[in-house]
């Protein structure tokens, strides 16, 4: 039986390796107690809905952040779509994610809920706060007390280590070396849909 998460991913049509480390069945039919039965074309609403649907879902956003952090990618100077996902990639949680500290987004963002992530040897404990080049980021004493972090850590990153981080041989202390590229995104994505469905 699939997972709430897992009928999520396969409703969208493509892994999302934030939200979860499952990978959802591969049989040609969709979800659903019909899904055997023939659909129609998604109109271009229900296309650019289902792209910003990935990117909210793989990052863990409300659709308020989620229109927060575009109106903020408008303003800058680069590619809204790129601005976007840089900003998005530059999360605590996300950071956590990637750097292999925690399996999931959902874990990570817990991880630093609960006070066990610092940024320059600070505690921070806000998922959304947004890293800057040159931060390093760890965890705390107590984080290694949790089985779970400890199997993360001797994993490694689910996915591939982005450009814009750094982590050490022993897997325990990542730095932020750069800004984030669009080819750092782990997922399928079509931001021009994301960008035409906020545009509107």
């Amino acid at each position: 039986m699939q997972t709430p998460r897992l009928k999520k991913i396969r409703s969208l049509g493509t892994p999302l390796p934030g939200l979860t480390r499952k990978r959802p069945r591969t049989d040609a039919n969709p979800p659903g107690q019909h899904g055997g039965a023939r659909r129609r074309r998604p109109s271009e609403y229900a296309r650019q809905l289902r792209e910003k649907q990935k990117a909210r879902l793989n990052y863990g956003i409300s659709e308020r952040q989620m229109r927060r952090y575009f109106a903020q990618a408008s303003r800058a100077q680069g590619v809204t779509a790129h601005e976007l996902f840089a900003l998005l990639e530059r999360r605590l949680a996300n950071v956590v994610f990637r750097l292999g500290f925690a399996p999931t987004g959902p874990a990570a963002r817990q991880l630093v809920s609960h006070g066990h992530v610092r940024v320059n040897d600070r505690k921070v404990d806000r998922p959304s706060q947004l890293v800057k080049i040159n931060d390093i980021i760890t965890l705390s004493p107590k984080a290694y007390d949790n089985v779970h972090v400890i199997q993360a850590i001797e994993r490694g990153p689910e996915v591939k280590l982005p450009s814009y981080l750094r982590l050490t041989s022993d897997g325990t202390l990542g730095r932020v070396v750069s800004m984030p590229l669009r080819d750092d995104v782990p997922f399928i994505v079509d931001d021009a849909a994301i960008v035409e469905f906020y545009a509107r």
